[in-house]
């Protein structure tokens, strides 16, 4: 393909991310602690098997064996295996690799919590003082210091095993507004050695004892540290729709965004989308992470993976002649590992579409490989930092 040949705007490409949804430790998981992570085969075995027969269909048990599913002769969509490339393991990383971009370095990361001069620059910046600055589980820490917020008006920051620096407020203390306003006080001031990954707004309400987390969540994300698959999208007149947290990871650049309540929601944009939308769409399904992965809960990550099973055929259904859908994930998150936090996995591929042909894609040593394939299907020259499998999907 040459630079000179114009983009084809009448295509359409989908690339919904179960975030979280690993299959299978990555080749260098030991380097990261997460040897024994295997976040669909572990949820499998915990459930006492999967019932899932769409993705069954598809073939998603042809990418890597799983309790309770056939690894069916003829799937419905073609398959494959993504390895991640980048250095580290969070949503953002993840999120760019898929679009082309890949990482040398990881995002630091503060086991110890934050040094002192970050944490007092902050407070100074926002004008309130700051309580916790612990690595801890969100649900957790609310509990534990949401009555001496409520009491002082000051801020709850901790962290976790990620590159995130996240800011707790209840919303009758601390305005949501005021809330990102301080998140955004913070992004700008956590620059390199202290770029973490993303700021995080984690507002929650209720009482002493009984605290919860809205959905009022945001994420502020570092800006993309080079051309991604959105900013070529961009260039050539091509609409962008992200749909979840997606706009967040790209600090907005190159996407416009659809923030959603959860997977429920998110399902419905992706859906309305496909019935009216035009151009790319980037949507992420977070309650995969963010309310089972994080808490360890099995049974509540099985049901999320049911819901969208039973959403999918409607998905497919709805695509045109010049449709792509990808099903994928941004890194893994097992649930019955002592951690509770991501896990350096490798990622499954299922390819739907009118044209797609049902086969095998391999096991592609980049996430980058997905992002290559949609500039390709646009006809567009980007191919960032991946190889495009769109003649196996195809067959030009």
């Amino acid at each position: 393909m040459t630079d000179d040949r114009r983009p084809i705007t009448d295509r359409r490409a989908v690339v919904v991310v179960l975030d979280g949804v690993g299959i299978g430790a990555a080749p260098d998981a030991a380097s990261y602690g997460d040897r024994d992570s295997d976040t669909l085969g572990h949820v499998a075995t915990g459930v006492g098997g999967l019932v899932l027969p769409a993705l069954e269909a598809a073939g998603l048990a042809k990418i890597a064996p799983l309790a309770g599913m056939r690894a069916m002769p003829s799937p419905r969509a073609a398959y494959g295996l993504l390895e991640p490339r980048s250095a580290g393991k969070d949503s953002t990383t993840g999120h760019w690799e898929l679009a082309g971009l890949q990482l040398s370095t990881p995002f630091p990361t503060y086991p110890s919590g934050f040094p002192t001069e970050v944490i007092e620059e902050f407070s100074r910046r926002t004008g309130r003082p700051v309580i916790a600055n612990v690595v801890g589980s969100g649900t957790v820490v609310i509990q534990q210091f949401g009555p001496e917020h409520q009491a002082t008006g000051a801020w709850i920051v901790y962290t976790s095993a990620d590159s995130v620096f996240q800011i707790a407020a209840h919303e009758d203390t601390i305005p949501l507004a005021e809330l990102y306003a301080g998140c955004e006080a913070a992004r700008a001031m956590l620059v390199p050695p202290h770029n973490v990954s993303r700021v995080i707004a984690r507002p929650f309400v209720g009482e002493s004892g009984a605290y919860s987390r809205t959905t009022n969540r945001r994420d502020f994300s570092v800006e993309p540290l080079g051309e991604t698959l959105l900013d070529a999208l961009a260039a050539a007149g091509i609409p962008r729709t992200g749909v979840g947290k997606v706009d967040d990871l790209f600090a907005r650049r190159g996407i416009d965004g659809g923030h959603t309540t959860g997977n429920a929601d998110g399902i419905r944009q992706i859906a309305n989308w496909l019935r009216s939308g035009s151009g790319f769409c980037f949507a992420n399904l977070v309650d995969f992470d963010q309310l089972y992965g994080h808490r360890n809960d099995v049974q509540g990550f099985y049901r999320a993976l049911q819901e969208f099973d039973r959403a999918l055929p409607a998905l497919v259904g709805a695509l045109r002649e010049d449709d792509l859908l990808f099903i994928t994930a941004d890194h893994g998150n097992d649930p019955t590992t002592p951690s509770t936090d991501h896990a350096r996995e490798c990622v499954p591929l299922l390819a739907f579409g009118p044209r797609v042909q049902p086969v095998p894609v391999g096991r592609r040593d980049s996430f980058s490989d997905l992002g290559a394939t949609v500039a390709e299907w646009f006809g567009l020259p980007f191919r960032g930092a991946g190889r495009s499998f769109l003649p196996l999907l195809i067959g030009e």
